[in-house]
């Protein structure tokens, strides 16, 4: 800020000299009353004008008896004034009109050359960063934190002990490093933070400047590479020679997959300034100056596409996955965007937890500030548990049109869908429990059955309970045929959920009886800027992938058989549900029982804690949970792809956070 207002204060001097100097060019005149030439011949023949002084051919300047001064222009042509006036004994002389010297019609256009001169080094001079060099770009962008600046400190990350436990060892090492020297240890030399969207990766790196007591410096991954070639790896170099001054520090770099992508792979066939800088970044992580005291911490929620050399050891020493929290790790975090928030006295926030399985903590954030804005809207003092509900519901699908008709034949056929769903997942032993179903349309969604899951599947899922996430996924078509004898175009989403994920138990699960445990299909490694999915190798023949056409088609066959099978042995508690619905358009767990004839019994909530996971349980488990935003009519939300990357302990999910939710458009 001084340095803005002293780039300010130089122009504003300028400009004031700029004026001064033309200001004194021009001769300060007297103060002259202005007068019509028929009252200048009116004061001539009064004979009151004592002295005039003709300059030019028309301007008159004089000075009355009584000591008036006076100006005038006389009209051109006319002769004889002078004489006119000397015969009545007015003083009369005569000048030349002043000429301005020839640079003084050049400066109006040296001064608008200026200003713009002017004005373009300020903008450059701000676009430097305040730097006095007109060509500063070399010069690291990287932001110097300390901890009066920042007031995150780990008491306020929750729900990532594995992930803090590690970080804490790094401020210790920084701190106390004599404690580890003692035993021959060395302090890590990098730190790459891997994990999902909104996880709290930034957070955590926050939460370590606070902590630390040595300077931290952070900057972005997109801060490095710039227009000019050679800019990237000149920010390097300048941003590491910044911190060995200041060693002990941390060097934090957000978004590393900017930077950090793979080389080799560089389109176009000329120099590659990613690649140079990434070239720099590798030397001074691991070259051969040491870089004693600095300690490189990175975040990416990419790292499948990360250039190998910099994942290595010595460069990135520990990779800690900073993933979504478990229902434990979610009571936490919700506690924390609490502190603040008062909640009413009917709020259990374990409740809340178990409804957002696969939440991220900015998720969870979201789920509370929603929670506080409809409270604020409703007037209330206190956030009730209404509210969080409604909450969770915005969140994972939007906010609810209630002002949208629905005319009585697309009511009925919405009812009858939900119920479908409903239904079936009811009286499947290996699905979810229903938590609630609406017809209500939210976001693009025209309506829903929501789910309350008894146990957080995160590792592990077996073909039946994939084969009855199946069948409750075609629950809603299969209602339709039963009821109306034909099908809509509300199953869309329904579909194309349904085809996805028996396809992955083929192809990548190894779950088809006639193809037996094979994996087909793996992605390709080296054309990492046509992503994952276009690039995929295929590895067997025409033969076998008509076969997984026809495994694909018999899985999804079966399961619409068992939909089929439950609706037509509990029609009834169809008919009642899809009644309800039309009448209430909402129905809770426990009206949705009620309904049923059965009485309510509180599912138990089970979570397992496990340190390890098989990329393909994750995968298994982010397919049946992940909620769709583009569900067709009738249709369970789509669940984004679950697919896992290729890295083993790098392994994430980077599609759409898993939300507990069917619904309809």
């Amino acid at each position: 800020m001084n340095r803005f207002l002293r780039g300010i204060s130089l122009y504003l001097l300028i400009a004031i000299i700029a004026v001064s100097i033309v200001s004194s060019l021009y001769p300060t005149q007297e103060r002259r009353q202005e007068v019509t030439y028929s009252q200048f011949m009116q004061w001539v023949n009064e004979n009151r004008i004592a002295q005039v002084t003709i300059i030019g051919e028309q301007l008159v300047e004089g000075q009355l008896r009584d000591g008036t001064l006076f100006r005038t222009y006389i009209p051109a042509g006319t002769i004889n004034l002078g004489n006119m006036l000397i015969e009545r004994g007015v003083q009369v002389s005569a000048q030349q009109e002043p000429q301005p010297p020839f640079w003084m019609s050049l400066l109006p256009h040296l001064l608008t050359i200026g200003i713009f001169i002017v004005l373009w080094l300020f903008i450059l001079n701000q676009m430097q960063g305040g730097s006095n060099r007109a060509m500063s770009f070399g010069k690291s962008r990287a932001k110097l934190h300390t901890e009066e600046r920042t007031k995150v400190r780990f008491d306020d990350v929750a729900g990532l002990d594995e992930a803090k436990e590690e970080l804490i060892e790094i401020v210790e090492f920084l701190k106390h490093p004599k404690r580890f020297a003692e035993l021959g240890a060395k302090i890590p030399k990098g730190v790459l933070l891997v994990g999902p969207p909104g996880t709290g990766k930034t957070l955590l790196a926050r939460a370590v400047a606070g902590e630390a007591g040595v300077p931290f410096f952070s900057i972005s991954g997109s801060d490095f590479v710039e227009m000019f070639v050679g800019v990237g790896a000149a920010r390097v170099r300048d941003l590491f020679d910044t911190a060995k001054k200041n060693a002990p520090c941390i060097v934090f770099i957000d978004e590393l997959d900017a930077v950090g992508r793979q080389r080799g792979a560089g389109l176009g066939g000329g120099h590659d300034e990613r690649e140079q800088t990434l070239n720099q970044l590798l030397v001074e992580m691991d070259g051969f100056e040491p870089n004693t005291g600095i300690i490189v911490m990175a975040a990416t929620n990419r790292p499948d596409v990360l250039d190998p050399a910099l994942l290595r050891p010595g460069r990135f020493d520990r990779k800690i996955v900073v993933d979504r929290p478990d229902v434990k790790g979610r009571e936490e975090i919700l506690k924390v965007h609490a502190r603040n928030k008062p909640l009413a006295k009917d709020v259990d926030l374990k409740v809340i937890a178990r409804r957002t399985p696969g939440f991220s903590g900015a998720d969870l954030e979201s789920v509370m500030n929603e929670g506080a804005i409809l409270a604020a809207r409703r007037g209330k003092k206190e956030i009730t548990m209404a509210e969080l509900e409604e909450a969770i519901d915005r969140v994972i699908l939007g906010p609810a049109r209630k002002g949208r008709v629905l005319t009585p034949r697309v009511k009925e056929v919405y009812a009858y869908h939900e119920a479908g769903h409903a239904i079936v997942a009811h009286y499947l032993p290996h699905a979810n429990p229903v938590h609630k179903v609406t017809i209500i349309g939210r976001g693009m969604a025209g309506g829903y059955t929501q789910f309350l899951p008894r146990e957080e599947r995160t590792y592990i899922m077996t073909r039946s309970e994939l084969m009855d996430e199946l069948a409750a996924a075609l629950g809603g078509r299969a209602a339709e045929e039963l009821k109306f004898g034909e099908i809509s175009t509300g199953a869309k989403g329904d579909l194309e959920e349904v085809t996805r994920l028996a396809r992955k138990m083929v192809m990548e699960w190894g779950m088809s009886e006639r193809l037996g445990p094979q994996a087909f299909g793996r992605p390709a490694e080296e054309n990492i800027f046509l992503g994952r999915d276009i690039a995929r190798d295929r590895n067997y023949s025409e033969e076998v992938a008509a076969a997984i056409d026809q495994e694909v088609r018999s899985i999804i066959d079966q399961a619409h058989q068992t939909a089929l099978q439950v609706l037509k042995e509990h029609w009834n508690e169809v008919v009642a549900v899809a009644e309800a619905l039309i009448e209430k358009e909402t129905l809770t767990r426990k009206e949705f029982l009620e309904v049923i004839g059965q009485e309510e019994t509180e599912p138990e909530f089970k979570e397992a804690a496990v340190v390890a996971q098989p990329a393909e349980a994750q995968a298994a488990a982010a397919a049946v949970e992940r909620p769709a935003a583009d569900a067709a009519p009738g249709g369970r939300p789509s669940a984004g792809k679950p697919s896992a990357p290729s890295h083993e302990e790098l392994l994430l999910d980077k599609t759409p956070n898993p939300k507990p939710a069917v619904g309809i458009e």
